[in-house]
């Protein structure tokens, strides 16, 4: 789950959430006490740290405060308003000035301690949750935050934004039940994550959005602004030139500085974001030193383009971080709203087409890995036939489903030398002949002669290398292939509007997936605009095993009910899947520490980093 599920997933670089289940600890501190109150919520049933725990054990309680970060977007943003779906925030927005119900955990599995609320409780029939809230939370201004807020909050947001709504969708009622406690009621009982996704609420102060500005209008939350807000968080803005540039302070007398989820947290005085519309030029800019740090998408980039000055002095460190966060799925993605995409063998043949190997080492330096599930990397991929309870669970929907299922274990097509790619060639010609698509005059056309037209639509130039020797591929198969590189704004405009035939996209994963799946694949959300299923997926077996994803009574069902979901997605080839890597790769000026111990799931830039000024001397100052 996305700690902000406003911010929709358009960059080729999905960050997932975590997948790999650790140990479980010595005790278990999950239990509540005798009216029922927990201090954290797990969908693992583990809870690492004790009601009166100090700190998270990967920070350093003791890190310096100080000192400035630079870092880059792409984010050319036009709002201070994080409800709407039009517009496009201040990056650092969500994270920065506002905090959830909830804390998340980066060293454990779908698991949250109290931020606002000091404490949770729910029946065991998970029909509602109770939240508490701390009474020395406060906004900027010093004014109580309140179950109001909570509730104005929750209001706003589904009411303003489907994406929320969708989401939120099963909270049938919200209400004030005692000075300090707020209860969501759900419409159905056995939903045992919507305790976890109401904490991830992100709390609006109702008082300032009701009021009015500083020249006496009155704000409106339907309504982009670039007034900047008032805010619960660890920093304020302080600057911003809208569009190319935004600077937060630290607030240091911050209500909530020394909570246990905040200690050794938000150490940096300043946090600036540039932006910047293209990615060479972001990459020139950080071998400037115009900004300290850099996640790099590119293979090629990470092989080729760090081999500067500042970097051979030792003024400059690359490295990798361990990915164990990878539960993803990359890929081409097909508007299945277009007719001819809608017969699973024209996408199957479009998969024949992908020689991934060759680009593997052509192109990627031979850094990826091909991707083989929607779960990819995680203990939920399906394998090999499906027996027992995932058997059971796909017997229920057998009717819906391709027979494959049950007889074929999904594999992509191989290719990497001449031999095999002209295999899959052919095997792509036949699955388009069966299809209705036939080569006439050079051509690809249906019975009415219309040719097989088709347009990638990608916001970035460093997709273009990887779509061009695949379009190669599909022009010997006779269809008309067209690439449209667009800005990031034009491009999430016509992803809302799905005006585009296939696109490159993603969807991040975690070890307990949840309600978010009927986002991704769900009937409902198919024509809803700016929902994340962005194919227009409509299957009535795929939504039957979301349902028993989210309503699975135990961890086995769970994992079964996914594995299921995951083998029917891939069964349909509603995507070709792309690659990943198996790290995250990164730069950095060499003038930050950070802990002994990184947390297991997140190298937690800049969160849990502070700024080392020893470092920074040999470094030289910021620019």
């Amino acid at each position: 789950m996305s700690r902000f599920f406003l911010s929709l997933l358009f960059s080729l670089s999905i960050i997932a959430a975590a997948h790999a289940q650790e140990k479980a600890p010595p005790e278990n501190y999950s239990a509540p006490d005798a009216q029922g109150w927990r201090h954290a919520l797990s969908l693992m049933g583990q809870i690492r740290h004790p009601k009166d725990f100090k700190h998270f054990d990967y920070v350093n309680p003791d890190a310096p405060k100080g000192g400035r970060v630079r870092l880059a977007t792409e984010s050319v943003f036009d709002s201070f308003n994080i409800v709407l779906p039009k517009g496009v925030p201040a990056p650092g927005l969500g994270t920065l000035i506002y905090l959830q119900l909830m804390e998340p955990s980066l060293d454990e599995v779908s698991t949250e301690y109290g931020s606002i609320a000091d404490k949770v409780k729910y029946p065991d029939d998970f029909s509602s949750v109770t939240y508490h809230l701390r009474s020395e939370a406060k906004w900027e201004d010093g004014t109580q935050i309140t179950p109001e807020d909570v509730i104005w909050s929750f209001q706003n947001v589904t009411k303003l934004n489907p994406t929320y709504a969708f989401y939120y969708a099963n909270v049938s009622k919200v209400e004030k039940t005692a000075e300090h406690e707020v209860t969501f009621t759900f419409d159905k009982p056995g939903n045992r994550e919507k305790p976890n996704i109401i904490g991830q609420l992100v709390v609006l102060p109702m008082h300032w959005w009701e009021g009015k500005d500083a020249k006496g209008n009155k704000r409106d939350i339907t309504q982009n602004t670039l007034e900047a807000p008032i805010g619960s968080g660890p920093y304020r803005v302080k600057s911003f030139d809208a569009g190319r540039s935004i600077t937060y302070e630290r607030v240091k007398d911050w209500w909530a500085k020394d909570l246990p989820v905040n200690v050794g947290r938000f150490n940096f005085d300043e946090i600036h974001f540039d932006a910047y519309r293209d990615d060479t030029v972001q990459l020139e800019a950080f071998k400037s030193d115009q900004f300290d740090f850099r996640l790099e998408i590119s293979a090629k980039n990470w092989a080729t383009a760090y081999n500067f000055p500042a970097l051979q002095q030792g003024k400059v460190i690359k490295e990798a971080f361990p990915m164990n966060d990878r539960g993803t799925m990359q890929a081409f993605v097909f508007n299945l709203r277009r007719e001819r995409f809608a017969d699973a063998r024209v996408r199957r043949a479009f998969n024949y087409a992908f020689d991934f190997e060759d680009m593997n080492q052509a192109l990627f330096y031979g850094q990826y890995e091909r991707i083989n599930s929607f779960f990819y990397g995680t203990e939920l991929t399906s394998k090999d036939l499906p027996k027992g309870k995932e058997l059971e669970i796909l017997e229920s929907v057998k009717d819906d489903v391709p027979k494959e299922v049950f007889t074929e274990t999904y594999t992509n097509p191989k290719g990497g030398n001449p031999k095999l790619a002209r295999e899959n060639l052919r095997e792509a010609a036949r699955l388009f002949k069966e299809a209705g698509w036939d080569v006439k005059n050079g051509k690809l056309v249906n019975t009415k002669g219309e040719t097989f037209r088709v347009e990638f639509l990608i916001h970035t130039p460093a997709m273009e290398r990887v779509i061009l020797p695949y379009k190669n591929i599909l022009d010997k198969l006779g269809l008309e292939v067209g690439v449209r590189t667009v800005d990031p704004s034009q491009y999430i405009e016509r992803m809302r509007n799905r005006d585009f035939d296939v696109t490159v996209s993603g969807w991040g994963q975690s070890l307990s997936p949840g309600n978010e799946q009927r986002e991704f694949w769900g009937t409902e959300a198919a024509d809803r605009e700016g929902s994340q299923n962005y194919g227009g997926i409509k299957n009535k077996a795929v939504d039957t095993l979301i349902d028993r994803v989210i309503f699975a009574k135990d961890r086995d069902e769970l994992v079964a009910a996914t594995k299921a979901l995951d083998r029917v997605l891939l069964m349909n080839n509603y995507v070709v899947p792309q690659y990943t890597a198996p790290v995250y790769r990164t730069a950095r000026w060499d003038r930050f520490g950070r802990p002994a111990k990184l947390p297991s799931y997140s190298y937690a830039f800049p969160d849990i980093w502070w700024f080392d000024a020893e470092k920074a001397k040999k470094t030289g100052a910021q620019r």
